[in-house]
């Protein structure tokens, strides 16, 4: 035990005065070990402990002995972006993003960069402008219902708390269930989760930790003899639901304006196999879903918090529109201070909150002026970039004008923000979640008065493992006008 522990102190000496990376600020207890990092990500507690690094150290910060954490805009370039005369781009950790349960990689996860252009290029079509025009019927049929919904519980009781939250999570997994499978999930119509979607939820918090201990590889053996058969299982069950529920689809002869009837037109032997049509369809249930609803729920949240800003947005949205059929999705594009809104709720609170890690290439790198050697794990932490008082001015207030041109604004540097990621790996979602977050909002203002319950106050503060672990936000609503 004491050779071990001198073995020990000795790296831990090493990691902090004598690394390649030892000359990059940070606290000395995350130079020594990668355990306080580790700690931060499976208490939950990662988001908060990385951002007040950076108010401490500033934009750079080595969180572990062979890991760095970025807030300066200029990392998005030197990380995410194209590489100019680079003899390889940076990849994905692969501690970080791992293949689905079949081996298979979805554009998400692939490492290869030729692997990742064959399958977006597949995609593009499914979530270009001209097919969510074709789409448009399908989110209002949706949108709709949550409308109805709404009102039947306040039919109920008027005075009863609704759990927006839900709501939210119960549309927009009603949509995409209905693109990805051509089949209804019906949340929205039992108003209650399924046991599969409710499998999702438990299974993000189970990902993130798994994907840290991966990332540590001290660890990885003793997940392996240590990991719950019963979570191993419903990581297989989620993939085996959205896997057969595509089967079933690709066995429909339909022209209904899915993805799959978009991705099926593309030239044989230029798609995709089966097994990555499934990869893709488990990654798109989280990746579309519950990213938006967080976005949504995170944005009625912070209007509720500012009354003059919400009175400000009903007013642009109620003077819009005659009718409730009235609200499009290319009407709503150009509503600028709603536009606005969505993007300031981003910013305060981004649905990836997290770093998404690269891997620099063996060559070495120049990232935000100063040199990184290679197999140094690197990123920039969005939920820290946002709230940095360098980038932007009130960097903890809820401030829309900051996106209509505000002069009080002009300082604010805007290409930090980057909430779908940057370069050739970004969200190709990114158009379907703007226009179906607006159109969400927009209807549900529209029709009702909206109130938070007190007890919501400090609904933010939340644990993150990847995504954020939401609170119920209950709120009062009160019908504007009949049905």
């Amino acid at each position: 035990m004491t050779t071990l522990f001198r073995v020990r102190k000795s790296k831990w000496v090493y990691n902090v005065y004598l690394h390649p990376l030892s000359k990059y600020p940070g606290p000395k207890f995350a130079a020594a070990s990668r355990l306080p990092l580790a700690w931060a990500l499976v208490t939950g507690n990662n988001i908060r402990w990385t951002t007040h690094l950076h108010d401490v150290y500033g934009h750079v910060v080595r969180v572990a002995p062979n890991e760095i954490s970025y807030t300066d805009g200029q990392g998005w370039k030197d990380i995410y972006g194209h590489r100019i005369g680079a003899k390889s781009s940076m990849t994905k950790h692969p501690g970080f993003y791992s293949s689905a349960v079949n081996g298979a990689h979805s554009i998400v996860t692939a490492p290869d960069d030729a692997d990742h252009a064959r399958g977006r290029r597949v995609f593009s079509n499914a979530f270009s402008d001209k097919a969510l025009r074709e789409q448009e019927p399908l989110f209002r049929k949706y949108v709709n219902l949550l409308i109805h919904k709404l009102r039947l519980k306040l039919q109920d009781d008027p005075n009863k708390p609704i759990n927006i939250v839900n709501m939210y999570n119960f549309t927009t997994f009603d949509v995409l269930g209905d693109l990805t499978f051509g089949e209804p999930l019906q949340l929205l119509e039992t108003s209650e989760y399924t046991p599969w979607v409710a499998l999702i939820f438990d299974s993000i918090k189970a990902a993130t930790i798994f994907s840290t201990l991966r990332r540590f590889p001290i660890f990885e053996n003793l997940m392996k003899a240590l990991l719950p058969k019963s979570l191993r299982q419903k990581r297989r069950e989620h993939f085996e639901y959205a896997s057969d529920r595509v089967k079933r689809r690709l066995a429909q002869d339909t022209k209904r304006p899915d993805i799959w009837t978009l991705v099926l037109r593309q030239v044989e032997g230029k798609g995709l196999s089966d097994e990555e049509m499934h990869a893709n369809a488990a990654v798109f249930m989280i990746a579309g879903t519950e990213t938006t609803a967080t976005l949504l729920s995170g944005l009625t949240y912070f209007l509720l918090k500012n009354p003059s800003t919400m009175a400000k947005l009903v007013t642009e949205i109620r003077g819009a529109f005659a009718a409730d059929e009235d609200i499009t999705i290319e009407a709503l594009a150009r509503l600028e201070y709603l536009t606005a809104c969505c993007e300031e709720a981003l910013r305060m609170y981004p649905p990836v909150p997290a770093g998404m890690p690269r891997v620099v290439s063996s060559e070495g790198a120049i990232i935000c002026g100063n040199f990184v050697p290679g197999g140094t794990t690197v990123y920039v932490s969005i939920f820290a970039t946002n709230h940095s008082e360098a980038n932007f001015k009130h960097h903890n207030s809820f401030i829309p004008e900051r996106w209509t041109g505000d002069e009080r604004f002009a300082s604010d540097n805007k290409f930090a923000f980057q909430p779908f990621s940057y370069g050739p790996r970004n969200c190709i979602g990114k158009n379907m979640a703007y226009h179906e977050m607006r159109l969400i909002l927009s209807k549900v203002l529209w029709n009702f008065n909206l109130t938070l319950f007190s007890e919501m106050d400090d609904w933010a503060h939340q644990d993150v493992f990847t995504l954020w672990q939401k609170h119920p936000l209950m709120v009062k609503l009160t019908p504007v006008r009949g049905p």
